[in-house]
């Protein structure tokens, strides 16, 4: 027999109202009911979400691309499906079950590029959190065809953050073209994506070079496997320092997760011959430079990698799973989400920060 939930008629969510205003935390927001879901859609109680750089960046509007507003941000969310709507045929999971939302909330699975596996650039896309609300709420609304299973050993709060941040450095390192016993730089390493990429990169027998700065993120870099430490705010030279780190000759791979431009111009320039820069991070308003002489003459090749598929995710959360790679966040209320954004906005932020939803 399926369990039964009582579900409110409101909820506690933040909203953003414009770019401008303050965020506002609203005790009354309203639940959709089950008989309002579509077919093919489910409602799920969360537990917790995960707060991505992402976040703040459709916060500010710093983007091409504009989110929706008012917006409903979050797209790291875990939590229980306590309805599933009418005549939905075929559904991949029930009431009961424990799933995860992502940032790729709905894609057609058929265009080209859903059938060649790139579904997150489906041009019918939805994203939680920017273009459908997303998971800074108690209750949420997506398609069963997109949240993903949760596996039964992996703790909610922990796979919050694998749900963006470790899916889109599993793939970054996946697609790389490194083999076992090569070389990965990583700007960015002691972020949230970046303390995450450490471990992955480790578990598929990469050695890490970490860059970032600061004491503590020196510490969790180093304990989480990564071979070297160069801090950027210290280094004289980095391009020189990360070529030195790497047995002098650079890394064969540079997956960016810094949000700034000039982790990337860099990378080109420390890069052994044959190398491949991953872009990940989205900093605002930057554009890619790379010496072209250099790109050419060296065999660069430059990737962009845009979080993952559902294949992607299950992959990586089943990694996670089997102990290899773990999340180091704080627990906070949804009230701590604006000081949360200051902390993202000064890169003060160590691992991550995951919301307790039911908290308050």
């Amino acid at each position: 027999m399926a369990p039964h939930f009582e579900i409110p008629k409101t909820q506690q969510a933040a909203i953003v109202e414009s770019t401008d205003a303050p965020l506002k935390i609203v005790r009354d927001h309203p639940v959709r009911q089950p008989s309002e879901l579509k077919p093919g859609e489910c409602l799920v109680r969360l537990e917790c979400s995960g707060v991505c750089h992402t976040d703040l960046h459709a916060r500010n509007g710093d983007w091409p691309q504009a989110a929706k507003l008012p917006l409903i941000g979050g797209h790291e969310g875990v939590g229980h499906v306590v309805a599933v709507g009418a005549h939905t045929q075929g559904s991949p999971v029930k009431v009961g079950d424990r799933v995860g939302i992502k940032w790729l909330a709905y894609s057609c699975l058929d265009c080209e590029q859903c059938r060649k596996g790139i579904e997150q650039s489906c041009p019918n896309q939805q994203l939680s959190g920017f273009t459908t609300d997303g998971t800074f709420s108690q209750y949420v609304v997506s398609w069963v065809s997109h949240v993903t299973p949760i596996p039964a050993s992996l703790d909610s709060f922990e796979a919050a953050s694998v749900l963006c941040a470790g899916i889109t450095v599993y793939r970054a390192l996946k697609y790389s073209q490194t083999h076992i016993g090569d070389w990965v730089a990583l700007p960015g390493a002691g972020g949230g994506l970046g303390h995450l990429a450490i471990q992955y990169a480790v578990a598929m027998g990469l050695r890490v070079v970490a860059i970032d700065t600061g004491a503590e993120k020196r510490e969790l870099c180093l304990k989480l496997g990564a071979e070297r430490w160069v801090d950027f705010r210290e280094s004289q030279d980095l391009v020189a320092d990360i070529v030195a780190a790497t047995d002098g000759q650079g890394p064969h791979a540079a997956v960016v997760t810094a949000a700034t431009g000039a982790a990337y111009a860099q990378a080109v320039d420390y890069l052994r011959p044959g190398g491949a820069l991953m872009v990940v991070g989205l900093p605002a308003h930057a554009a890619l430079s790379a010496d072209i002489f250099f790109t050419v003459t060296k065999s660069i090749s430059i990737f962009g990698s845009y979080v993952g598929n559902r294949q992607d995710a299950r992959e990586a959360l089943e990694i996670a799973a089997r102990g290899k790679v773990k999340c180091y966040y704080v627990r906070k209320p949804l009230s701590a989400l604006a000081e949360t954004y200051e902390g993202l906005a000064k890169g003060t932020v160590v691992g991550r920060v995951v919301l307790d939803m039911q908290s308050e």
